[in-house]
């Protein structure tokens, strides 16, 4: 543990360099993150998520994600075993409820403009799995998992408005075919709940994860110059 004393009276104590493991591609995450003070090595885990929620027996929204952000974790910690004495990994998953279905990454912009035909004015429910592993001395020491769901109430674009976010390419990968940060927040009317969520990973849920294998958020932010 080392300290950094700020002015003349306070000194903050930080643990030894923890590396802070992004089990995603995701920029949008990636930006959250950095924006809250981390600086996380990025490694894709390459889970097939069809096949995951394939393996799942009729499983209920929250149980979906927080399998695939599970899945995601274990992959990453796999790939990295032995290579770093401390490190914390996370996995993260989001899928939208809207309709009485589940619906992730349209993909093809005729599936962004079947989902935004379906979901323009509705309110949906967004998802948020997220799982962290803990490696200590370069041994797997705990693992914490949970969920998070944000509701998103939906604008009405107009049929040009569709058409050019669609051809943005935005939509197409993410979850639910829309963004809160982006283009797409154009076309939110609201949300109640955690925006970082919405986002694609929610900081109130990671915080209360990573406290609970044993690592305060300071631990992990971006060191002061001493």
């Amino acid at each position: 543990m080392f300290q950094v004393t700020i002015g003349q009276r306070r000194t903050v104590e930080y643990l030894p360099e923890v590396r802070f493991v992004l089990a995603s591609q995701s920029p949008a995450r990636l930006g959250v993150l950095r924006s809250a003070g981390f600086d996380p090595s990025v490694v894709v885990s390459g889970v097939d998520e069809d096949a995951v929620a394939a393996s799942l027996t009729d499983p209920a929204p929250v149980e979906l994600v927080r399998a695939l952000a599970v899945a995601k974790a274990e992959a990453v910690y796999e790939t990295l075993a032995g290579t770093h004495a401390d490190m914390v990994i996370v996995g993260c998953d989001s899928m939208l409820s809207i309709n009485g279905e589940m619906v992730g990454k349209p993909l093809t912009p005729e599936a962004a403009r079947e989902r935004w035909a379906s979901m323009a004015g509705k309110t949906g429910e967004l998802l948020t799995g997220h799982s962290i592993i803990r490696v200590e001395n370069g041994a797997r020491t705990k693992e914490a998992s949970g969920t998070e769901g944000t509701t998103v109430r939906f604008g009405t674009p107009s049929q040009e408005e569709i058409e050019a976010y669609i051809a943005s390419g935005e939509p197409l990968q993410v979850a639910g075919g829309f963004t809160l940060d982006g283009r797409g927040g154009w076309f939110i009317e609201g949300i109640d709940g955690d925006f970082s969520s919405v986002i694609g990973i929610s900081l109130p849920l990671t915080r209360r994860l990573l406290t609970e294998v044993g690592v305060s958020v300071i631990d992990l932010w971006t060191r002061p110059a001493s």
